[in-house]
């Protein structure tokens, strides 16, 4: 039997109240033998796999310390969260050292969540966007026979090769493909823009067909029809889809605290309306938020600020789709 990995987060609010009014009431611990939760966050805190300078690895942290500034009533969806049972299985252990080691424990502990609680959202909170790798190998461990899909919130393609680099947060959606882990068909990356991915790049992500649409192109069509046209697109070539959402698709100007932060990105309000859209989604069972680095943000904490936001717009979307 593989060892569970996971534990209790370095920093979590009390549950205090019945009636949960703020996120940090809310969201509860996982707990073996209880009723199984709608959505299991966990985190995946490592960064050293990080191309870029990167505390990533910090992201799980401070993600919980600014529940507490949150409400679990959306004011403009006119809705309540508290219904929605959101369990917190804590952080994955990671080796001091060993890069290798740590993936290979995230991969395990998804795959431990996903046997465990198959009818269950999986959200993993990075940790850098090397994580995301590990945790669909860990989901296609347990659902070998089916086909998984990516949407890919990014402004890189994240296919450089694991060769040169080893398996560094530049290399994911690479290292998926070329394990036949997913196929570049079932991958659909939305939130490319700019000068931030060199030729090579595109060639492979075009031999292996990989499903691009340029930040550009989604504000022509309209940024909500864009995700909602991948979704369904996706949905009838796979069995299930996972998200992934690197911060760094947002602009600069709106979240500094990225490793890699570029001008030209998504606004808060077009990431926020997307996630909306990807809750509604019944094919969406995992997504993960990667390569926010709060060493980097300001004094207000405007970047991990918004990536609670995001959250919380893919749970409003979640209970507005049943």
């Amino acid at each position: 039997m593989k060892e569970n990995w996971l534990q209790k987060p370095e920093w979590s609010w009390n549950a205090v109240k019945d009636e949960p009014d703020f996120v940090h009431q809310w969201v509860r611990p996982l707990e073996a033998g209880a009723e199984a939760p709608d959505l299991i966050l966990y985190g995946a805190p490592i960064s050293r796999s990080s191309i870029s300078v990167s505390g990533a690895s910090l992201y799980p942290t401070e993600f919980r310390r600014m529940w507490k500034g949150f409400a679990t009533y959306n004011l403009d969806e006119d809705i309540d969260l508290s219904p929605f049972r959101v369990a917190d299985a804590g952080d994955v252990a990671m080796h001091t050292t060993d890069i290798l080691l740590s993936h290979q424990r995230i991969q395990e502990a998804t795959a431990s969540l996903a046997a465990r609680y198959p009818n269950t959202i999986t959200c993993m909170i990075g940790g850098d966007h090397s994580t995301t790798a590990c945790a669909v190998r860990g989901i296609k461990e347990v659902y070998e026979q089916e086909k998984i899909g990516i949407l890919q919130l990014d402004t890189h393609l994240d296919v450089r090769d694991p060769a040169e680099l080893g398996p560094a947060n530049g290399t994911p959606i690479r290292q998926l493909i070329d394990g036949e882990t997913v196929k570049g068909e079932h991958i659909n990356n939305i939130g490319l823009h700019g000068y931030f991915n060199a030729k090579p790049l595109i060639d492979y992500a075009k031999e292996y067909k990989i499903n691009m649409v340029t930040l550009k192109q989604a504000r022509k069509q309209g940024i909500v029809q864009t995700i909602h046209h991948a979704l369904n697109a996706l949905s009838e070539k796979v069995d299930r889809i996972y998200v992934t959402v690197d911060m760094d698709v947002l602009d600069i100007s709106v979240a500094p605290g990225v490793p890699a932060s570029t001008p030209g990105g998504m606004t808060a309000t077009e990431l926020f309306d997307a996630l909306l859209e990807i809750g509604k989604h019944p094919a969406v069972r995992h997504i993960d938020f990667v390569c926010l680095d709060p060493s980097k943000d300001s004094a207000v904490a405007e970047t991990v600020k918004t990536g609670v936001y995001a959250w919380l717009q893919f749970v409003t979307g979640r209970l507005l789709g049943k």
